[in-house]
């Protein structure tokens, strides 16, 4: 350990003793992590220097990685929600701006931010899997009417829901749950016993958190793991944290087959009150778009367009604009089509691009 003086504090700080008042009363314990904010606080208790961990968690990541992975965060959250949200401009922006600053509040903490960064050491799909995740599953808490506190642990315990599979021995970007044996399967499914032993006893973080990354492949009828629960054995907020991990599992290919967005939302929908839970659902399937803004679709017509805008009141009649697919690329025509306005005219596929 070190003496640094309070003037000093950068945030991160590994407090190295505890802090007392003058009446005996711990002010600060051994282990709490420093903040600027707490400056004045210690001043004022007579405090000019005090011991810190010399491994402070702010040394471990560079501020460089710290922004890159803070501006990262912010990018995607923003992508995700207007990609896949049905809200009109006025609600939208609201959303954006609630998920924007949980997720913000979420990163300002140094073992979060921490943990994120050894995530996206390990694999850049794991880490662009769990921003995805978090995002929609504060997309739907603020849908829900979450309170604030608790959207923010579930969107920690979302970003860190896979940290498990950094102690999985494999390259888990090599991995498919749909076609591997069994005992690679069995070794993977440990990430949730894993990850739970790496924070179990890290008071930092809520056991809010802690409950998502242990439980968030449980399912409502027993089929999950690993202790099988069932109903309301599984939180509220693992519960939404696990249908937005299946969701972008099945649609980016996370360690299994990739599948369509179509396809992914007709087998959530099938699950409600099944494997998942059946307001969840709901507020999932009311909130995230069957065909994306940008999404590659064809028409019974056997025209092709590409979807750019939503229409909340019928999701599958999305507004698009036509286009002709060349070898060059998808090469827009101009022509706008609203499909709430040509019933007579459906989407029957969709082009993976």
């Amino acid at each position: 350990m070190k003496a640094i003086s309070v003037a000093s504090i950068r945030g991160g700080e590994i407090l190295a003793k505890d802090l007392y008042l003058n009446s005996g009363a711990i002010l600060m314990s051994q282990g709490a992590v420093l903040r600027p904010a707490y400056i004045d606080r210690l001043r004022s208790a007579g405090y000019n220097m005090v011991y810190i961990v010399e491994e402070e968690i702010t040394n471990l990541i560079d501020h460089a990685t710290e922004q890159q992975i803070q501006n990262h965060c912010q990018e995607s959250v923003r992508e995700v929600i207007d990609k896949y949200s049905y809200g009109v401009d006025a609600e939208l922006n609201t959303i954006v701006q609630a998920a924007e600053n949980i997720m913000t509040d979420v990163l300002a903490e140094p073992e979060v931010l921490y943990n994120v960064s050894r995530v996206r050491d390990k694999s850049n799909s794991i880490y662009h899997h769990c921003i995805n995740v978090a995002a929609l599953a504060v997309l739907i808490g603020v849908k829900m009417r979450m309170p604030e506190r608790r959207l923010k642990n579930m969107a920690i315990g979302a970003l860190l829901h896979d940290i498990g599979l950094i102690y999985i021995p494999m390259d888990i970007q090599q991995v498919n749950m749909d076609t591997c044996s069994d005992v690679v399967q069995k070794e993977v499914k440990r990430h949730v016993i894993y990850g739970y032993s790496a924070v179990e006893k890290e008071s930092w973080l809520p056991m809010a958190a802690k409950d998502i990354i242990v439980n968030h492949h449980e399912r409502m009828d027993g089929s999950g793991y690993p202790f099988r629960l069932t109903g309301e054995k599984i939180s509220l907020e693992t519960k939404i944290v696990s249908l937005c991990d299946e969701f972008d599992s099945m649609v980016y290919g996370h360690c299994r087959n990739k599948r369509k967005i179509k396809e992914t939302m007709d087998y959530i929908t099938s699950q409600a009150g099944v494997k998942f839970d059946f307001k969840v659902v709901q507020t999932f399937i009311s909130s995230v778009a069957v065909y994306p803004i940008g999404t590659i679709v064809v028409l019974s017509t056997g025209e092709k367009g590409i979807v750019i805008r939503q229409n909340s009141s019928l999701p599958t009649y999305p507004v698009i604009n036509l286009v002709e697919m060349t070898q060059q690329g998808v090469v827009p025509t101009g022509k706008e089509i609203d499909l709430t306005k040509n019933l007579s005219m459906i989407i029957t596929d969709t082009i993976e691009m």
